[in-house]
């Protein structure tokens, strides 16, 4: 064999080893390449966080409406004006897990007036702890204000009246910013009237899961006939030394009595609070109608609670004002900023003192549908003709291009609004 054969062997296997390596490499990539929608299937986690498609396919889940069935219909008060609806899924499927305090969107089939039926979305807050088969939700009976002729709470009539066990309904999974921390801080949870039952469901979460966590529940209503799940909560405060329960009257009728009924006659205040806590050391967590916030919340920061221990959900969160609160928004100079309503034909100078478009609309007699009034049904989301808008908080409710969530949004420049 001469050089130069011997110089063609040497280079052909070189050759060959660099083929093979390569093949080799190749087809390790092809592998991978190949395996890697398998772990996104089992969602699985890759360096850390999920898949952009996982991720998608959660927030689609989240969007959607499912089918619910009425598992149970339980009467919680003496004058049957709250009743508690246990749900579980046509599908069998798992239930998404929710935190403490957030609430299940509806889209209710109502009967219209004119005959058939007419679409609406409403929130109602979920009231016990996370459960592997089934939600709950307390609803009350809405009666229209003393003295004045408006129509009564459609939604709530329909629970009450129409939707019985076996109902079918179509539930959006749970959201709102609205819920308990996970720390061992300690709690003060407030509720008045129906603000009790997102109260219920931090409630009974902690003292299920953190029970050494120090918790205090004021839960306020007129007299005894409105209490709900009175058993249940002095249940809870015997077997639980580390929670303490004050229930408040603030009209207790003749056959209410102290200290065995309510621990206080009056409304919740911030004299009660701090005569009955021994520090301002807590996180405050308020659920009730929009004058118990106005009073409390101020209160609680005149007392010298910092402004991230103070958490609340009114009924139209949008009008509570935080008095230590740095929004940049309100800051902001005004003057030259205008919003049209072009459906309404209404032109109008907007102010902070507003708190959101919604509010804007409202005061001005503009009718826009509205559900959840904190950015988590989508009901009031209105197409933008012109302009940009400013969140106050992320949503939950994911808007689409083009269009705004009237409650939660203020005018970033002057805005045209469909509406």
């Amino acid at each position: 064999m001469n050089s130069l054969s011997l110089l063609f062997w040497i280079v052909s296997g070189i050759l060959l080893q660099l083929t093979i390596y390569l093949s080799i490499v190749y087809w390790r990539h092809w592998m991978d390449y190949h395996v890697l929608p398998n772990r996104e299937d089992l969602n699985l986690t890759v360096g850390g966080c999920k898949s952009r498609d996982v991720e998608d396919i959660s927030i689609s889940a989240r969007l959607d409406f499912r089918k619910f069935r009425v598992d149970r219909k339980v009467m919680e008060d003496a004058c049957s004006s709250i009743c508690s609806f246990f749900l579980v899924p046509v599908d069998g499927k798992p239930l998404p897990p929710f935190l403490p305090g957030q609430f299940l969107t509806f889209r209710l089939d109502l009967p219209a007036a004119m005959g058939g039926t007419e679409q609406i979305i409403r929130c109602y807050s979920l009231s016990d702890a996370p459960r592997p088969n089934y939600y709950r939700v307390s609803i009350k009976r809405a009666q229209p204000p003393l003295g004045i002729h408006v129509p009564p709470g459609r939604s709530s009539h329909y629970f009450h009246d129409y939707v019985t066990i076996g109902s079918i309904l179509r539930v959006r999974a749970p959201s709102g910013h609205f819920h308990i921390d996970r720390s061992d801080d300690s709690l003060v949870l407030i509720g008045g009237g129906i603000g009790i039952t997102p109260m219920l469901s931090m409630l009974n979460w902690c003292l299920a899961n953190q029970p050494g966590r120090e918790v205090w529940l004021f839960y306020g209503v007129r007299n005894g006939r409105e209490v709900v799940m009175k058993s249940h909560l002095e249940a809870l405060a015997f077997s639980h030394t580390n929670f303490h329960l004050r229930i408040c009257f603030s009209a207790p009728q003749p056959d209410d009595v102290a200290e065995l009924d309510y621990h206080h006659q009056g409304r919740i205040d911030i004299k009660l609070l701090r005569t009955q806590l021994p520090t301002n050391l807590y996180h405050f967590y308020i659920c009730g109608p929009t004058p118990m916030l106005e009073s409390l919340v101020p209160a609680l920061e005149d007392w010298g609670v910092p402004d991230t221990h103070i958490h609340f959900e009114a009924f139209g969160p949008a009008s509570i004002k935080r008095r230590n609160a740095k929004d940049s928004l309100n800051q902001a100079v005004v003057n030259d900023i205008f919003v049209i309503f072009a459906q309404s034909g209404k032109q109008l100078q907007w102010s902070p003192l507003f708190g959101s478009l919604l509010e804007l609309a409202e005061a001005q007699g503009i009718s826009v549908n509205s559900g959840c009034r904190a950015g988590g049904c989508g009901s009031c989301q209105t197409k933008i003709l012109s302009g940009e808008v400013a969140y106050h908080q992320p949503p939950d409710y994911d808007p689409e291009p083009g269009t705004c969530l009237l409650c939660v949004s203020s005018p970033k420049t002057s805005l045209t609004l469909e509406a």
